[in-house]
C-alpha cells in the first residue's frame, strides 16, 4: 500500500512511499498482541511487595489465656492473623513476574500492532528532520502542525537524535524511539505515530529478525 509523505509543517508533499504489506498490512492477531503487552507490563513490575508473616513479627509468645474453660476460642499467640496488628495470611512476597515469549510470537504482535495503526489512520510518514539545538518549543510546534498537542504521540527515528530526544523529554505525551527499539505496547499506547521516512526500512526488518 502507498501512503502520503508529509513535511514538518504538516503539509502533504508530492511524494508517496510504499509500505510493506507483510509488516503494515496483515490481519492482526489479537491474542499475540495480548501476550506481548502482558509480558511487557509484567517485566516492568518491581516485584518488591512484601507482607509480614507470623515468624517475622515481634511480639510475645505467651499464650493469651488458658486452653479451656473461658467459653471463647483457643488463642495461641498475639501474632495470630485474626488479631489487629497480627501477621497476614498468604500475603504477597517478593517475586519475579518476568516470563518469556518466543521471537516469532513477539514479531507477530508488533506487526499486528503496526497493521492496526495503518488501518486506523494512526500512522503518518514524515520527511526526515533534525533540530540544531534542544528546544521544546520546536516539538510543540511540530505537534501543533499535525494537531497532536493533546494526544500521546510516538516519534520514530532511524537513529538516536539527541537534540530531538532532549527537546521532547519535558512533554509527557511525546515519546521518541528508534525504529529498532519499537515494541507492541508503545505502538498501541500512542494515539498517533509520526514515522520518519528513513526509519521505514528499519521497521520492515522486523520480519527478518
Amino acid at each position: 500500500m502507498e501512503v502520503e509523505v508529509y513535511n514538518v509543517t504538516g503539509a502533504k508533499t508530492d511524494r508517496k512511499v510504499k509500505l510493506n504489506d507483510a509488516v503494515f498490512g496483515i490481519e492482526p492477531n489479537d491474542h499475540a498482541i495480548y501476550l506481548d503487552v502482558k509480558q511487557h507490563m509484567a517485566n516492568r513490575r518491581q516485584g518488591t511487595h512484601a507482607t509480614l508473616e507470623k515468624s517475622m513479627l515481634s511480639g510475645s509468645t505467651r499464650k493469651l489465656h488458658r486452653q479451656k474453660g473461658t467459653g471463647g476460642s483457643r488463642k495461641g499467640s498475639i501474632k495470630n492473623p485474626i488479631f489487629r496488628g497480627g501477621a497476614r495470611t498468604f500475603g504477597p512476597q517478593p517475586r519475579d513476574y518476568n516470563f518469556k515469549l518466543n521471537k516469532k510470537l513477539k514479531r507477530l504482535a508488533r506487526i499486528s500492532a503496526l497493521s492496526y495503526k495503518v488501518k486506523e489512520n494512526g500512522l503518518t510518514v514524515v520527511e526526515d528532520f533534525t533540530f540544531d539545538a534542544p528546544k521544546t518549543k520546536q516539538v510543540v510546534e511540530l505537534l501543533k502542525n499535525f494537531q497532536l498537542e493533546h494526544l500521546n504521540t510516538l516519534l520514530v527515528t532511524n537513529g538516536t537524535d539527541l537534540n530531538l530526544v532532549r527537546s521532547s523529554r519535558n512533554l509527557q505525551q511525546v515519546r521518541v524511539v528508534r525504529a529498532t527499539d519499537l515494541n507492541t505496547y508503545e505502538i498501541l499506547h500512542a494515539a498517533r505515530m509520526l514515522v520518519m521516512e528513513s526509519s521505514l526500512p528499519e521497521i520492515e526488518k522486523i520480519i527478518q529478525n
